[in-house]
């Protein structure tokens, strides 16, 4: 009798803010098993909590857990894993690189306290002083990342290391995106990924503006990094010949035993190069089943051509709200990160506006409001989770008032919503926001006031972002979310109506951004014996889930009044700065200037 061997499997690893987590898909996509774990977040009491510091020691162990618990309650045999694809935050990993131990990133003394905090997280602002010098240089590079480098980049932050930590620690520092730590702790290899270095860390692809190594040697220079510059810029992975970038899922190497022994699986697995996890998120969902009309896609291509992908724009949907764009050329758009080449598929590009805060500021507007804990006690005594019981509480108010739609509710209020400052398309970190219409209303019936506000200043600021994209050159025509506000069927009618556009929800609301991982395994377990792998909008198409689609709604009367707060959010926008740009002319001369 002879023994069938197992089908192949593939796991997929996500590293967000607050978790990791794990699947294990089949090879037509299907998820088999899913798990998390916390994972721990620092911020020292010595700068006020403003610095945010995770340990790639303290995510690695959470990782090992997850992976241990899909192949237990899958039942699956670690031996039929052929690949695992990683992602996470865009945060900064650094390590000794004589001994590749952790190096503490926790100033001003920079001593190990015995959690290897040695990540600096993508939303800590510390380097914000590094971040302005930058920008003030006025490099070339700089077109490349939406015409600014954001504080919540790598370089500022290696920057700000160099500045601070005690120049024997800072000579012994190599420096990783934290997806491409991850790969290196899978496989000992030091292959970096084009989506990190290219999007946070100001790589420029060889070919690109005549670049020839890829990091550009007078731009670090004249920012007071020269030194990174030393031994064909070892400390950043090096160059072409001295180092290895790839593209998203491409082969990195095996599975090294000590990982192996950890995760609890063989060794040798094909591990494919990593991604930022928004990236990842794109992977997971623009590729979806979904029947559009003519009006929403490219007429010129088959319905499952890559091109299509040219159409629709990914909306990632955690804590912010990342937004992500394919080309086939460059597409320049001021605020909007890239265009970068190659990070996912070898000579397109991607562009990435983003929201700084969609999921966080919901929750932050709730939480500051009066009436907070005691409609959270009824939604408990409901069952139900607070924004579920939020949005049947708009429902409620609308039939009570016999409102034409739940957008007229909230006619007179008018809330714009960067408080922790904008990052497409103003890319301004002092952007904050702003209430028009505010009472004294302290009642529940207040609070979901707000609640709607919060949501259609999303929505709003969606459709700036995206129609800044199509009058650079962008084609969006459709909205492929994933992230937990896909559950929120109002947020969701609101995009879609304040865009007129269609919305995709996808069949694994809150797994795209781990499904997405998960097919970058495939890709590298489908490397040849020469390293070529399977085209990975091949692998998206043949692993993506039909989805749900959420029309606009149709209503003409709440079209027109979405136009008109549209227009008015416009101007809140151009008027803060506006006022701020006032009163700092005002003060120019005077002893306040300058004064925080």
């Amino acid at each position: 009798m002879t023994l069938r061997s197992a089908p192949d499997h593939y796991i997929g690893i996500d590293v967000g803010t607050g978790s990791a987590r794990a699947c294990i898909i089949d090879t037509t996509g299907d998820i088999k098993a899913l798990a998390s774990e916390n994972i721990k977040l620092w911020q020292p009491a010595s700068y006020g909590g403003t610095h945010y510091e995770q340990s790639t020691t303290d995510i690695w162990n959470a990782i090992c857990l997850c992976v241990r618990s899909v192949l237990a309650t899958s039942s699956i045999p670690p031996t039929s894993i052929r690949g695992i694809g990683f992602d996470a935050t865009c945060s900064l990993a650094v390590f000794t690189h004589d001994t590749d131990a952790p190096v503490p990133v926790t100033g001003p003394d920079f001593t190990n306290d015995g959690n290897d905090r040695n990540v600096i997280l993508w939303l800590d602002h510390r380097p914000l002083a590094e971040a302005e010098a930058i920008n003030a240089t006025g490099h070339p590079l700089l077109k490349y990342v939406g015409g600014k480098m954001s504080v919540e980049m790598e370089i500022p932050k290696v920057l700000w290391l160099k500045n601070n930590m005690p120049e024997e620690l800072w000579e012994r520092c190599k420096f990783y995106d934290l997806a491409d730590a991850l790969t290196h702790i899978a496989t000992g290899e030091e292959t970096r990924s084009f989506c990190s270095a290219v999007c946070k860390q100001g790589f420029v692809p060889v070919g690109v503006d005549g670049s020839v190594k890829g990091w550009q040697q007078d731009f670090l220079e004249n920012i007071g990094l020269g030194d990174l510059v030393e031994n064909d810029f070892r400390k950043m992975g090096g160059v072409n010949g001295s180092g290895n970038f790839l593209s998203a899922g491409e082969l990195v190497g095996g599975l090294c035993e000590k990982a192996a022994k950890e995760l609890g699986l063989p060794a040798g697995i094909a591990i494919g190069s990593g991604v930022i996890d928004a990236y990842a998120g794109w992977i997971g969902t623009v590729g979806a089943k979904v029947k559009l009309s003519r009006d929403h896609l490219d007429e010129s291509a088959a319905p499952n051509d890559v091109s299509q992908a040219f159409t629709r724009l990914a909306s990632v949907a955690g804590t912010s709200t990342c937004h992500l764009a394919m080309s086939r050329e460059p597409v320049f758009v001021p605020g909007v990160w890239g265009p970068y080449r190659d990070v996912l598929i070898p000579d397109f590009w991607m562009a990435e506006g983003g929201q700084s805060a969609t999921g966080e500021l919901i929750k932050h507007m709730l939480e500051t409001h009066a009436a907070y804990d005691e409609t959270v006690k009824e939604a408990e005594a409901a069952g139900k989770n607070i924004y579920d019981y939020l949005n049947d509480h708009l429902r409620h108010l609308k039939e009570e008032t016999k409102a034409p739609s739940i957008s007229y509710l909230g006619r007179h209020f008018f809330f714009y919503g960067d408080l922790w400052g904008n990052r497409s398309p103003i890319a301004d970190p002092n952007m904050r926001g702003a209430i028009i219409g505010m009472s004294s209303d302290k009642s529940k019936d207040g609070m979901v006031l707000l609640y709607y506000s919060t949501m259609e200043f999303i929505a709003l600021q969606t459709r700036q972002i995206i129609e800044a994209m199509n009058k650079a050159g962008h084609s969006i025509l459709s909205i492929f979310m994933s992230g937990s506000q896909c559950q929120n069927e109002i947020l969701m009618d609101l995009i879609a109506t304040a865009c007129d556009m269609p919305v995709l929800i996808p069949r694994y609301v809150n797994a795209a951004v781990v499904h997405g991982a998960a097919m970058l395994g495939a890709k590298a377990a489908s490397a040849d014996k020469d390293g070529k792998t399977e085209p990975l909008w091949d692998i998206m198409d043949r692993m993506s889930k039909p989805g749900k689609v959420v029309w606009s709604s149709g209503d003409p009367a709440e079209k027109k009044l979405l136009d008109t707060k549209y227009e008015v959010f416009l101007d809140q926008c151009r008027t803060q700065q506006e006022y701020r740009k006032k009163i700092d002319e005002a003060l120019k001369g005077s002893t306040l200037e300058g004064v925080n």
